[in-house]
């Protein structure tokens, strides 16, 4: 086992497999179980991206929900699970599916998960009209009616602005900006150029403005690589996960602009950083957890899931691990003063002040009901024999 593995291990547990899992907790893909909740036990739909370019999020982002599950007894707040997991795909055409089935038909009292901005969007006024609370654990767009709304990851623009005061004083000269065309890659892209132009930065795009890659069918992406070397840039910003995350780090690296700073939010986060290999080494990115913190929550985390799946932990597991964590104590409190219902749920999350979390505390914040929270500059390097997303140092905090 290498070092950047072996040390998150935690003495006493056990990795169990899927049916063990299973046994006391109702896990279902995409359909209920049949098996007739009674009246303690919560039914929690979890609807992520497990298929197409952003499987490896969606697959992190239910592994980390059932990791919380099974390390606390398979129950939330002393009430036993039923958790039934529906695929998101690609976006809203098979979003807006996947989650009508489980607020209609399998009457989950709450729903978790979405990868995409625009899924989350899509989504939304179900959410509002069946009146159950909504935890998304990945990146989510600007909403007016947040009652029943919250995230546990942070809003898309945060990381791009996060970065951007650190790239204006380490570049000397124009940054140039590409990302995805759709939702995410928009709010993410313009936090960056937003924020980096106020500080009076200037972009080397040659209109002044991010280029937009088609999605999700770009895969090859020298002919903006030769298009950025026409270009007086001295770094790239960019945001890509998935498959795209891998194509892009890979072809950087034999591209023309491989000698200019890549600064990014994603692009080497989870198991792309593997298939990515040496491609990815130097790249920068922002984030709002990294594997090596070291909080207490996070060594349990972290060692939880490395004996589980035997990779380093990702933000997108950790955040559904954190969303679980949300769940555990405000069915609890609601448990406390009566009936637990998706109302009692909801306004039980509203008054949980802080939660300890792998990332470091943080707390929800009454305007946006995303987390205040740190952000970090992480930066690939070896650590062992493998490359790892190493912390540099904190960048901001930001939130609400």
């Amino acid at each position: 086992m290498t070092s950047h593995i072996s040390r998150f291990r935690r003495p006493g547990f056990r990795p169990v497999g899927a049916t063990a899992l299973a046994f006391g907790l109702a896990v279902v893909t995409g359909c209920s179980s049949g098996s007739g909740a009674d009246d303690d036990t919560v039914k929690i739909g979890l609807v992520a991206s497990l298929s197409g370019t952003y499987k490896p999020v969606g697959t992190d982002l239910r592994s980390g929900f059932e990791l919380y599950l099974k390390t606390h007894g398979n129950k939330l707040g002393g009430r036993k699970v039923e958790l039934i997991v529906a695929d998101e795909g690609d976006g809203p055409p098979t979003a807006v599916p996947a989650a009508t089935k489980l607020v209609k038909k399998d009457k989950v009292d709450v729903l978790t998960g979405l990868v995409g901005g625009g899924s989350v969007n899509a989504v939304l006024p179900l959410v509002t009209q069946a009146r159950i609370p909504f935890l998304g654990t990945n990146a989510r767009p600007p909403v007016k009616d947040i009652e029943y709304v919250w995230t546990t990851s942070f809003l898309s623009d945060e990381p791009g602005r996060a970065i951007a005061p650190y790239v204006k004083e380490k570049v000397d000269g124009p940054v140039y900006a590409i990302g995805p065309d759709y939702q995410g890659g928009h709010d993410e892209l313009r936090g960056f150029t937003a924020e980096f132009k106020r500080l009076g930065g200037e972009l080397a795009n040659p209109d002044g403005k991010t280029t937009w890659t088609p999605f999700p069918k770009t895969t090859n992406f020298m002919p903006y690589f030769a298009e950025i070397a026409k270009t007086d840039a001295k770094a790239v910003y960019c945001f890509y996960a998935g498959k795209a995350a891998i194509d892009f780090a890979k072809q950087y690296a034999q591209s023309d602009v491989a000698d200019l700073p890549l600064y990014t939010a994603f692009v080497t986060e989870g198991s792309v950083l593997q298939a990515q290999g040496d491609a990815a080494k130097d790249i920068y990115s922002v984030l709002n957890y990294a594997p090596d913190l070291g909080n207490e929550a996070n060594r349990t985390f972290a060692a939880d899931w490395t004996a589980e799946y035997d990779t380093q932990p990702t933000t997108y597991a950790m955040s559904s691990y954190d969303a679980a964590s949300v769940l555990d104590k405000a069915i609890a409190d609601a448990a406390k003063k009566g009936d637990v219902t998706s109302r009692t749920i909801n306004d039980a999350i509203a008054d949980l002040g802080q939660i300890d979390s792998p990332r470091g505390a943080w707390e929800f914040s009454d305007k946006a009901h995303a987390p205040v929270q740190t952000w970090y500059l992480r930066q690939v390097r070896p650590d062992g024999a493998q490359l790892s997303n190493v912390m540099v140092q904190d960048l901001a905090t930001l939130g609400g």
